[in-house]
């Protein structure tokens, strides 16, 4: 039988730093963000809206087959505009799948849906 290794000791203090990691975190995003062309954006933002309305788990890839919005020019675009969606209370997580776009080979991706409070108001 097989057992599990077990390290009897903590991690060394100062090793992971929480707040490093959401500076760079935000860093990255606030780059991302500021390289993301104005009309993408605004046409990713409306894609997401019009599929959070509808209840139903989805992810990136479905904007871009129901044609709400193109590839982006770095896949670095999408993370931003879910997180202002997430934000501003029009999505929440709802779990981790395969993703459905042919360029990521299945790899995981996060699924979002509409929030109960968004799809109220929205409707």
């Amino acid at each position: 039988m097989t057992q599990q290794l077990q390290i009897p000791m903590a991690p060394v203090q100062g090793t992971v730093s929480v707040a490093a990691g959401e500076a760079a975190k935000e860093a990255g995003t606030a780059s991302a963000r500021k390289h993301t062309p104005p009309d993408w954006a605004t046409a990713c933002q409306n894609g997401i809206a019009l599929l959070a309305k509808r209840g139903i788990p989805f992810q990136a890839a479905d904007l871009i087959r129901e044609g709400l919005v193109d590839e982006p020019e770095h896949p670095a675009m999408w993370g931003p505009q879910f997180g202002i969606a997430a934000r501003a209370g029009v999505i929440e997580h709802a779990g981790v799948v395969p993703s459905t776009r042919a360029t990521v080979h299945r790899s995981l991706c996060r699924q979002w849906i509409g929030t109960a409070a968004y799809r109220q108001t929205a409707a």
